[in-house]
């Protein structure tokens, strides 16, 4: 498959669940789908005109955000988009700043070493607490979503929860290195 816009087809995704304008995409992109893909307005809006110019998605009257442009995935958008479903992923490489800040870290003080860990550390409590937070909603039964999508919704932040779940262990044993918890013992 020749290189393409993937942020194309994370709006045609999002508006095949539904139709929604811009700032919704953004806010589905922030609760949705933290951790797995990420758009800013920069990258939205002119995708939004690419994708309505090629015919993949339609304006749609708006009348819950009046002023507000509202798009809807067109059957062509809808066949596009099943088509980049069943093709194979292709593998992204993982960037982090920071492992690369840890990697050359060792001639840091153990200090500063651990203070670099206990941030990280936070920073997965914060995504495991949004993702349980996530899954309870699922769990309790939301009116928009269809019991179908709620089962590929909640792999996905199952799969979040676990990986959350894996750096804070991974932070508490790199700590343990160091004969520092990042955490008192109880």
């Amino acid at each position: 498959m020749a290189l393409k816009n993937k942020s194309m087809y994370a709006i045609l995704g999002i508006l095949s669940v539904g139709p929604g304008t811009g700032y919704d995409i953004k806010q589905y992109c922030d609760t949705v789908l933290p951790g797995i893909w990420n758009e800013n307005f920069g990258h939205i809006y002119p995708t939004l005109k690419m994708l309505t110019e090629q015919g993949l998605i339609t304006p749609v009257e708006e009348t819950r955000t009046p002023g507000k442009i509202s798009y809807a995935i067109t059957p062509r958008g809808r066949e596009e988009f099943e088509e980049w479903l069943g093709q194979p992923s292709e593998p992204q490489p993982a960037r982090s700043e920071f492992f690369l800040k840890f990697l050359f870290a060792n001639d840091l003080p153990a200090e500063k070493i651990i203070e670099m860990l206990k941030g990280y550390r936070e920073y997965h409590e914060a995504r495991l607490a949004t993702y349980r937070a996530m899954e309870a909603s699922l769990d309790a039964g939301l009116s928009e979503v269809t019991p179908k999508r709620a089962v590929f919704l909640r792999a996905v932040v199952r799969s979040g929860i676990f990986a959350a779940e894996g750096m804070i262990r991974w932070c508490e044993e790199t700590a343990a290195e160091f004969n520092a918890p990042l955490v008192e013992a109880k």
